[in-house]
């Protein structure tokens, strides 16, 4: 092996680059059996894991105080992907992960205590106008007697699989959990969303479990302004969003949600942002976005853990989102996605708002987990005008903080 500069690249769990002298002669088999490779048991031991999954009716217990109020993020979101998942069989290939509710020690690893106070009292509350005040002091939500119960679960519930996940138990997982989460920040509810479910998973990983570095991404079609403010100062947790944004104009109209932000302190470079200007955005828009920012910065963030804050709400036919994503294009991101962490990878819903857009959505999503090639998308689609300009943008503006942005 001659020449200058030359490098020797090794496999691994984590990559290995021996720098080798001009001129000299490498025995590669020797220089490999010297190398600590995970032991042959261990290996077989991970392709023989289990996809896991976490569901529990109680989550369906927090409701509008009158059912027969329709209302976007309706109680029976949850049941309708447990049971696609169910009757298609691919339950009974998976492991299920207990549910349980999340102790207040867990909510306030990320919450103050006066939310989470405030969250408990509601159980006591006695006439509807109570209620109806409560819900009147935050943004978009709506509560019951049992929001709170509800809420713990979709927390514990989390931490479960997040847990299973990160200590090899299972090889990767979807928490089918309600009320979401992303839009919680440290000190308020909003937007359909009560406690922050995957910040407050995360921050059990990182504290309790040695997980180091975690990358959350999240294709809800809104800006997950809450789990953002609740890591943006870190360098150890890289949120990516995918999310509608039209300068602010939709919700949460966070200016925080735009492709210039990127954390601040030691959290610079962590937040990136994929804001799309506008509706209409397709499978085509989402691959190519994945091609050229997700997954080339969270090869590069190198991530042990990897949780998606799955909202369903830019599948196509969904009321609010109106894009076009189809279940081809979640299995495709997810398939991508499995790349990373040695496929630990956790997904948690989020939003979606059509029954039948998040069941067949979640399907495609659980049977690439359970190691199903994905779908091709449309060959005819192509990114959109938009999206190219976005992604340039986004490039740029990341390029200072990620080496892969530069090329």
């Amino acid at each position: 092996m001659t020449g200058s500069n030359t490098e020797l690249h090794l496999p691994g769990r984590r990559a290995s680059i021996i720098p080798v002298n001009p001129g000299t002669h490498v025995d590669v088999n020797a220089v490999v059996n010297t190398i600590q490779v995970e032991p042959f048991s261990r290996a077989i031991q991970r392709r023989l894991q289990k996809t896991g999954y976490t569901y529990d009716s109680a989550m369906s217990y927090h409701a509008r105080l009158d059912r027969s109020e329709i209302h976007p993020e309706d109680p029976h979101r949850i049941f309708k992907i447990f049971n696609i998942l169910r009757e298609r069989g691919l339950l009974s290939e998976c492991k299920r992960i207990n549910s349980r509710k999340a102790t207040k020690q867990e909510i306030l690893l990320v919450h103050n205590i006066l939310l989470y106070r405030t969250m408990r009292d509601i159980r006591d509350y006695e006439t509807r106008s109570d209620y109806h005040l409560a819900e009147n002091r935050y943004d978009s939500i709506y509560l019951n007697s049992n929001s709170f119960n509800s809420g713990l679960y979709a927390v514990g519930c989390l931490i479960e699989l997040a847990e299973a996940v990160a200590l090899n138990q299972i090889r990767n997982g979807f928490a089918i959990i309600r009320p979401p989460g992303h839009h919680a920040e440290s000190d308020t509810s909003m937007g359909f969303c009560m406690f922050n479910n995957v910040a407050i998973a995360t921050k059990h990983c990182m504290k309790y479990l040695g997980v180091k570095r975690v990358l959350i991404i999240d294709w809800d079609v809104h800006f997950g302004n809450g789990t953002q403010e609740i890591f943006s100062d870190q360098a150890d947790v890289l949120y990516i969003s995918l999310h509608r944004y039209e300068d602010a104009a939709f919700y949460p109209s966070d200016r925080k949600g735009s492709a210039q932000y990127t954390g601040h302190g030691k959290g610079r470079g962590r937040t990136v942002n994929i804001p799309w200007p506008c509706s209409g955005m397709t499978d085509a828009d989402y691959l190519y976005a994945f091609r050229q920012v997700v997954i080339p910065i969270a090869t590069e963030f190198n991530p042990d853990l990897v949780i998606v804050s799955a909202g369903f709400d830019a599948a196509i036919n969904d009321p609010i989102g109106l894009c076009k994503v189809t279940p081809a294009g979640y299995g495709q991101m997810t398939h991508m996605l499995k790349s990373l962490a040695h496929g630990k990878l956790v997904i948690a819903l989020e939003g979606g708002y059509d029954l039948n857009s998040i069941t067949v959505s979640a399907l495609a999503c659980m049977e690439i987990l359970l190691g199903e090639a994905p779908d091709p998308i449309d060959p005819t689609l192509q990114p959109r005008n938009e999206c190219l300009e976005v992604i340039k943008v986004v490039k740029r503006v990341q390029s200072r903080h990620w080496d892969c942005c530069n090329i």
